[in-house]
C-alpha cells in the first residue's frame, strides 16, 4: 500500500461572476475525483472551496504513487492458441491484444489440470503521484466549462479561463506539484483579502490551507453564507420580529461577491415609501444587491441590508456610500411611476398595437381582445353574477397595458403588478385592479394562484389564449423547445380549474379558437381543438401520476375523454382509492367488464326484450338500470365516489350472469338479446371510466 498525503489545487484569478463560479465549483470536484481514479491514485474525501478570486479542491489521503502491478492471465490451451507449425492463431492474437501484449510474448505453462495453456504476463511499475498530478491539474483547469460565458486570454498565451489566472497553488503534502497554465507557474502560496491581507501567503501543506485563508481574511463559501445569515438574524432580532428578504438567487450572488463579509444596515429617504414597494424592492435587489427589511406587520421599511467586503472598521463609510448610491436608483423608480400615472392604462393599451405578441398571432392588443372573450366565458360558467363577468372582461381588457409603461420597461418582472397600481389609481374597482396585478399567476408549478374568481378568469384567459394560438399555427411545444411556455401555461390552467369544477375547458378552447378565427387566422378548428384537448389530457395524466395515482386507474379515466381538471383528477383518485380499499371486488368487476366489453356489439343497441330473459338476466337488467340512475345522479352532484360505489354494486349480478348464462346461444334472437343486455351493462360505465383497464392489474 502506497503512502498517502493530502493534495491541494487552488486556481487563483481575478473576480469571477457568481453563477458560473458555482457551476465551476460543482464541476471541479467531479473532474478531480474522476482524474484520480483514472490515474490509479487511491484517495479519500474530495472537497471543494470557492471565493470570488479562487477555485480550490482538497483531497485527503491521496496516494503518493500508483501501486506496482504484476498480472498473470490464463488464456486458451496451447493447442488452440498455436497451430501445428507453432504460429499463433486468431485466438492467441485476440487474447494477447485484449491483455496489452503480443502473441509472441505469450508464455506456455502447464496448469494444475495437466493441460498446457498460454498466459499473458504484464508488469506495470509504480508511478510517482507528482508526475500524474501535474498532468491532472493542468487538464482540470482546461476542462472546466463556462457555459454562456466567454472565456478570456491574457498575455501572449492561447489558453483560456473565465477570468485571467494570477496564481496557482498546487501541493502534495509539503511538495509543490509542477503546474503551468498559460503564463502562470504553480507554487506554495495563496493570496489573501485584497485590502485586509494583500499579497502572498505561504501554505505549508494542504491541511493548513483553510487556516491560512482565514488568517488572511478569506472564508469559504459555506462559512461566508453562515456569517451573513448570522448578521441578518441579529438585525431581525434587534428590530423585534422584522424580516430581511433574502431571495436565494440574490443571496447566493452576494455570498460570491465577498471574501470577508460584514453585514451593514443602511436606509433610504421616507419619500420613497410612497412608491409601489415592488419596484423599490426590485431596484434594491436587482440593481444593488441590497436586502430590504420588512417590519413585523409585513410593511416595507426604509432600512436595507448591505453586505460589505471592505474592512469592517470603515462600515460607516460603506453605509454612507451605499445610501448615496441607492438614492438615484430609487429616484428613477419614483420618476417612472409618477410619469406613468399621468398616462393611464387605456392610453397605454392603445400602444399595444405596436407590440407583437407572436408574428402569426398578431399584436398584444389583439391578444387582450381575445382574452376579454375567454375571461368572460370563465366568469359566466363559474358564477351567475353578471358583475363578476363584467369585471373579468374589464380586467382582461387592461391586463397587458402596463407592458409599455416606463416602470415595467425598466423593471420587467413587475408586469401586471404595476398595472394593478395604475388601475387602482385611475379608479378601477379593487376586484379589477387585483385581477390585473395577479393575472400572471401561477408563474411556475406550486406558485400561489390568483385570490379571486375575476383574477383566475383573467389568468386562465391569458394562458388558454397562448396555448390555443400556438396549436392553431402548428407550433406546439416540443421536447427541446417551448418558447411561449405552453406547458407551464397548461399546468397553471389546470391548477386554477381544479378550484372551478363548473368550468368546461372544452368550451374555453372553443371560445379561444373562435376568437382567432374572427381575427382572420386560418386553421381547422375541430382538428386544433382535438389537439389542444389531447395536450391537456397529457398534462392531467402526468399530474395524476405525480400525485400517486396508479397508471391503470389513470388509463381508465382517460378512456372516457374527460379533460376538465377537477373532474379528471377526482375520478382518478376516487377510482384508485376505491380499488385499493376493496381490491378483490374491483379486480373481479374489471375482469367482468372487460369480458362484457369484448362480447358486446354496439350495432345491436341496448333495447332488451324482457319477455325472454331468464332469472340471472332479469336480475342483471334491474341492477344495471338502477346503477345507471344512481351513477347519473352522483355525477350530477359531483359525487364521484358514489358513482364508483354504484358501479361496484354490479359485481354480483354480472358474476351470476356469466356463471348461469351462455351468451352465444344457438338461437340468434336469444343471443342478440343477451348481447344487448351486455351493451346496456357497458353503457352504465361509459360516463365514469373504462373499468376494464383495471383488469390488467392482478
Amino acid at each position: 500500500m502506497a503512502d498517502t498525503l493530502d493534495f491541494l489545487l487552488e486556481i487563483g484569478c481575478e473576480e469571477m461572476p457568481s453563477a458560473p463560479l458555482m457551476k465551476a465549483q460543482d464541476q471541479l470536484g467531479k473532474i478531480v475525483s474522476k482524474g484520480l481514479d483514472e490515474a490509479g491514485l487511491s484517495h479519500g474525501e474530495v472537497r471543494t472551496l470557492s471565493t470570488p478570486r479562487r477555485l480550490a479542491v482538497l483531497v485527503s489521503d491521496c496516494a503518493t504513487a500508483t501501486e506496482e502491478i504484476h498480472e498473470v492471465v490464463r488464456g486458451p490451451k496451447s493447442a488452440i492458441a498455436f497451430d501445428g507449425d507453432g504460429k499463433p492463431t486468431r485466438a492467441a492474437e485476440g487474447f494477447a491484444r485484449k491483455n496489452g501484449t503480443t502473441a509472441e510474448e505469450l508464455v506456455r505453462r502447464v496448469a494444475e489440470d495437466g493441460n498446457e495453456y498460454v498466459f499473458a504476463e504484464r508488469s506495470i511499475p509504480s508511478v510517482s503521484a507528482l508526475e500524474l498530478l501535474s498532468t491532472l491539474c493542468e487538464r482540470t483547469i482546461a476542462d472546466i466549462k463556462w457555459p454562456n460565458y466567454r472565456s478570456q486570454r491574457w498575455g501572449s498565451e492561447h489558453q483560456t479561463f473565465v477570468r485571467p489566472i494570477r496564481w496557482i497553488c498546487a501541493l502534495l503534502g509539503g511538495d509543490v506539484i509542477p503546474v503551468k497554465y498559460a503564463d502562470v507557474t504553480s507554487g506554495n502560496t495563496t493570496r489573501g483579502h485584497r485590502v485586509l491581507a494583500p499579497g502572498d501567503h505561504v501554505v505549508s501543506e494542504p491541511a493548513r490551507y483553510e487556516r491560512v485563508l482565514e488568517e488572511a481574511f478569506v472564508l469559504g463559501e459555506k462559512r461566508r453564507a453562515e456569517v451573513i445569515r448570522e448578521g441578518i438574524e441579529k438585525i431581525e432580532l434587534e428590530r423585534g420580529g422584522a424580516r430581511v428578504d433574502t431571495p436565494k438567487g440574490v443571496f447566493d450572488e452576494v455570498v460570491n461577491l465577498c471574501e470577508w463579509p460584514s453585514v451593514v444596515v443602511g436606509a433610504f429617504d421616507e419619500e420613497f415609501l410612497a412608491v409601489p414597494q415592488e419596484i423599490i424592492v426590485e431596484a434594491m435587489l436587482k440593481h444593488q444587491r441590497y436586502f430590504p427589511i420588512y417590519a413585523a406587520d409585513g410593511s416595507l421599511t426604509r432600512e436595507f441590508v448591505i453586505v460589505s467586503n471592505a474592512d469592517p472598521a470603515v462600515n460607516d463609510t460603506v453605509r454612507d456610500g451605499n445610501e448615496r448610491v441607492v438614492r438615484p436608483r430609487l429616484d428613477d423608480a419614483k420618476f417612472f411611476y409618477d410619469e406613468d400615472l399621468k398616462v393611464g392604462l387605456d392610453a397605454f393599451r392603445e400602444r399595444l398595437s405596436q407590440v407583437v405578441f407572436q408574428k402569426s398571432l398578431g399584436t398584444v392588443l389583439q391578444k387582450s381582445e381575445r382574452m376579454e372573450a375567454i375571461a368572460r366565458e370563465v366568469a359566466c360558467q363559474a358564477s351567475d353574477d353578471e358583475q363578476v363577468a363584467t369585471d373579468a372582461a374589464r380586467a382582461a381588457h387592461l391586463a397587458k397595458a402596463d407592458l409599455v409603461s416606463q416602470a415595467v420597461v425598466e423593471f420587467t418582472s413587475q408586469q401586471g403588478i404595476m398595472g394593478g397600481y395604475y388601475a387602482a389609481a385611475q379608479g378601477e374597482s379593487d376586484r379589477v385592479a387585483q385581477a390585473i396585478s395577479q393575472h400572471y399567476r401561477p408563474r411556475f408549478a406550486g406558485d400561489i394562484l390568483p385570490d379571486t374568481l375575476v383574477g383566475k378568469a383573467v389568468a386562465i384567459a391569458d394562458k388558454v389564449d397562448t396555448i390555443c394560438g400556438m396549436f392553431a399555427i402548428d407550433e406546439p411545444p416540443t421536447g427541446s423547445a417551448d418558447p411561449f411556455a405552453v406547458r407551464r401555461s397548461a399546468i397553471g390552467v389546470i391548477a386554477m380549474l381544479r378550484d372551478l369544477p363548473q368550468v368546461s375547458i372544452a368550451k374555453l378552447i372553443e371560445t379561444a379558437l373562435d376568437a382567432y378565427l374572427q381575427q382572420g387566422l386560418s386553421f381547422d378548428a375541430d382538428e386544433v381543438a382535438a389537439k389542444v384537448a389531447g395536450f391537456f389530457a397529457g398534462r392531467l395524466t402526468a399530474i395524476a401520476r405525480d400525485e400517486g395515482v396508479e397508471p391503470d386507474a389513470i388509463e381508465a379515466v382517460s378512456a372516457v375523454n374527460v379533460i376538465d381538471p377537477a373532474e379528471f383528477l377526482a375520478r382518478a383518485h376516487a377510482l384508485d382509492n376505491a380499488r385499493n380499499d376493496d381490491p378483490e371486488t374491483f379486480d373481479d368487476l374489471a375482469t367482468a367488464y372487460a369480458r362484457a366489453s369484448h362480447l358486446a356489439d354496439s350495432s345491436l343497441g341496448t333495447d332488451v326484450d324482457q319477455s325472454i330473459l331468464g332469472e340471472a338476466e332479469a336480475a342483471l337488467l334491474a341492477s344495471v338500470d338502477q346503477c345507471a340512475d344512481n351513477v347519473k345522479a352522483a355525477i350530477a352532484d359531483g359525487k364521484i365516489d358514489a358513482a364508483i360505489a354504484a358501479l361496484a354494486g354490479l359485481r354480483e349480478p354480472i358474476d351470476r350472469f356469466f356463471d348461469d348464462v351462455l351468451v352465444m346461444d344457438e338461437d340468434m334472437s336469444v343471443r342478440d338479446n343477451r348481447l344487448r343486455l351486455l351493451n346496456r351493462f357497458e353503457a352504465a360505465f361509459k360516463d365514469v371510466a373504462n373499468i376494464g383497464a383495471l383488469a390488467k392489474k392482478k
